[in-house]
């Protein structure tokens, strides 16, 4: 696995759970970090997690667009955040991999009402994945995580429930092997 004092833990970096671990909030996860900074610590979300309610369950307002939504992580899970491609919407964090997290959600509420926006090109979490200054650098060190670079077919194009398969696999070599660990080696 990559020594963790040579990734960097930008913007747009994947973090793609250990087959390991055994935290059930980040088992067979697949994060994307929205913000890192030693001073603050780390913001991302998790892209694999789809939840069995639709936008449409928590906003009133979106009736004629009602796509699912996804546990973005176990902090603040009652906070909504999105993820997107299109460029008519101002005001996001462009991410490498030419994704925009958030910007002005009133012009997502107009593309939304208007039938102008798909879940290929925008996508709603609730909560996050948050760390503390030092935290993500120490779980890095212990190998809980394989950091890779992000993009947004990753987000819009790849199905949930095989992602974090398909990243590994994309990755080649040690880590094509990981994608095949079994879900419970105590029963290989």
């Amino acid at each position: 696995m990559p020594d963790s004092d040579e990734v960097d833990l930008g913007p747009g970096t994947l973090l793609i759970s250990a087959p390991m671990m055994q935290d059930p909030n980040f088992r067979r996860s697949v994060v994307l970090l929205c913000e890192h900074n030693d001073r603050e610590g780390t913001f991302g979300l998790i892209l694999n997690r789809e939840l069995d309610v639709s936008l449409g369950d928590v906003l009133d307002e979106y009736v004629t667009y009602d796509p699912p939504l996804y546990m973005g992580g176990p902090v603040q899970r009652e906070t909504l955040h999105y993820l997107h491609t299109r460029e008519d919407i101002p005001g996001g964090v462009a991410l490498p991999g030419d994704m925009t997290w958030g910007g002005d959600f009133e012009a997502v509420q107009q593309l939304a009402k208007g039938g102008d926006a798909a879940p290929d090109n925008l996508r709603f979490f609730l909560g996050y994945a948050g760390w503390g200054p030092g935290q993500l650098e120490g779980e890095l060190g212990e190998e809980a995580w394989i950091p890779a670079p992000g993009a947004a077919e990753f987000v819009f194009d790849t199905d949930p429930d095989q992602l974090w398969r398909a990243i590994l696999r994309r990755m080649g070599g040690e880590y094509a092997v990981l994608a095949n660990f079994p879900d419970d080696p105590r029963m290989n």
